[in-house]
């Protein structure tokens, strides 16, 4: 987007905190392509990891994975439950429980299964287990259900194989099953009812649950029938929910915590001089996006050309460089940094200018158009919403902020159809295919945001043709078609990308982490990590 001067107070205040973000201490050396850091598995295993986040969204959906629809929960149920497939670092689709596939035709996958994998509870996982977990997710109300796409059948043969049948090929088929919600569930014992999903968590993962107490903390333990060799590495994860970044903060200084996530952008430089603690950027293909809702009564956004003049009012990489400290990146629908993803600097809007925003403004009769921006209280989202309130105001646009904690925001945005707010900010998830995050943009699809956008037929349209193509030009140009379309319908608009601040201690914790992260998973690898003092 063009760039656009901020009112002086806020641009003094903003930089001031992204300046000093982007010169806090050196980070991490790479240990290999693709890693931002590597453990040192010459360490003995064993000892206690704790960690600290800043929420626990358990409460919403329970435990079961497959109800689970935002990426904090999948950092948490990922320590006891996998998926017939992982991501590595560059996005390729690896094996996990299956330990290889086949392709036959486009719309055919044979799964086989890896042998000796059992349930933290010793039963052997079987293929009827993979069934039932897969038809399962398809009969639920999930949000990723969706995600699977045109699936026509699950069937096994034998204990050790699984096909799926497409009814049409669909390219994100493979990485929608490499996230948590498509996790393989102890279907046995959810069938004969000895066990809920929604409260115990049994699966094949390297841990198990000790202990919950809900916004409180979780304690998991090793699970000692896990498959994978010499893995996990510590035998405890103690994990402390501290909503206030300042907790996390201190925990990592005093060293009640090992590993901890920041929101801030300035956490850097408030970490730079504490001893022994080592801050990281962890690119991510999670994104903020702008939601402008036309399904309230008297929508302010009903008429597309208001939606299209906030587009082009917004300035993505300003947002980027002030409010993220130069960490993010501009992005369209597709996620910034996944191979194939659009150029959001060919959008229709990015080549507008602010007069033609005007322009559409006033053919719409929104000249003073005001609107109230609800946005949740953990940074950086209100320095987002700052930066939004500024770049909005050079095209007469005057913006409110209204600053939720998570629970008000959540229920504001999604707890009403229609939905009751003006516009609201919030991030997806980002994926590991750039076809995946465009299902979102097709309500019926969707669901959650049914209650405040509209579909539209020939976006859907478009949606389901470039999830058809095979990975190449064509698809490229399908994507680049969902990108355009959906910039100028505005009803949902792409920001930037939302990088993931750690930091950790040097003297207590080798930890492995991916250099990009597709799911918004942090302790994607935390069963490589290595505890460097009993703890």
């Amino acid at each position: 987007m063009r760039p656009l001067r901020l009112a002086c107070g806020v641009m003094v205040a903003l930089l001031a905190s992204a300046c000093a973000a982007t010169n806090p201490q050196p980070e991490a050396a790479p240990a290999k392509t693709g890693y931002l850091a590597e453990a040192d598995q010459s360490l003995p295993a064993g000892g206690t990891l704790n960690l600290a986040v800043h929420i626990d969204s358990g409460a919403a959906t329970g435990y079961d994975p497959q109800l689970a629809d935002v990426a904090t929960t999948w950092q948490l149920l990922s320590l006891s439950y996998e998926t017939l497939v992982t991501v590595g670092p560059d996005f390729s689709v690896q094996p996990l429980l299956a330990d290889k596939w086949e392709t036959p035709d486009p719309k055919t996958y044979v799964f086989h299964l890896r042998e000796g994998v059992t349930f933290s509870n010793g039963r052997e996982m079987t293929a009827d287990d993979v069934v039932g977990s897969l038809k399962r997710l398809l009969a639920s109300k999930s949000v990723w259900r969706g995600q699977l796409g045109p699936v026509k059948s699950v069937t096994k043969d034998g204990d050790r194989t699984v096909k799926v049948t497409l009814s049409e090929p669909y390219t994100p088929f493979l990485a929608a099953l490499a996230n948590v919600p498509a996790a393989v569930l102890p279907m046995k014992e959810i069938d004969d009812k000895s066990v809920d999903p929604a409260k115990t968590l049994l699966g094949t993962g390297p841990y198990v649950v000790g202990n919950h107490r809900q916004d409180v903390s979780w304690t998991f333990k090793r699970n000692d029938k896990y498959w994978a060799k010499g893995k996990p590495a510590a035998d405890a994860v103690n994990i402390t929910i501290a909503p206030e970044e300042a907790a996390r903060i201190a925990a990592l200084q005093n060293g009640g915590a090992a590993l901890a996530t920041l929101g801030n952008v300035d956490s850097a430089s408030m970490l730079a001089g504490a001893k022994n603690v080592q801050v990281v950027t962890q690119a991510t293909t999670d994104f903020y996006y702008l939601m402008l809702n036309t399904q309230a009564p008297n929508s302010k956004f009903a008429d597309p050309r208001v939606r299209q003049a906030v587009a082009i009012a917004l300035d993505q990489q300003q947002i980027a460089d002030v409010a993220l400290g130069g960490k993010g990146k501009p992005t369209a629908v597709t996620p910034a940094g996944l191979p194939g993803a659009c150029d959001p600097a060919a959008l229709p809007s990015a080549s507008k200018s602010l007069d033609e925003a005007k322009k559409l403004l006033a053919e719409a009769g929104a000249q003073s158009l005001t609107f109230t921006l609800s946005i949740f209280a953990t940074e950086p989202a209100p320095a987002v919403a700052q930066v939004i309130q500024q770049n909005l105001q050079q095209a007469g646009i005057t913006v409110k902020i209204e600053q939720l904690d998570e629970a008000g925001w959540s229920g504001k945005v999604y707890g009403k159809a229609p939905a009751e707010f003006d516009a609201a900010l919030s991030w997806f998830a980002g994926y590991a295919d750039p076809g995946m995050v465009t299902k979102w943009w097709n309500p019926e699809t969707a669901g959650f945001n049914a209650g405040f956008m509209k579909p539209d037929k020939e976006l859907n349209a478009l949606i389901d043709a470039a999830g058809k193509e095979p990975a190449g030009a064509a698809r490229g140009k399908a994507l680049a078609a969902v990108c355009a379309k959906a910039d100028a319908d505005g009803q949902m608009i792409p920001l930037v990308t939302r990088p993931a601040t750690v930091a950790f201690r040097t003297d207590a914790l080798s930890p492995s982490l991916y250099a990009t992260e597709g799911y918004g998973n942090v302790l994607r690898l935390v069963a490589d990590a290595r505890v460097k003092k009993a703890q």
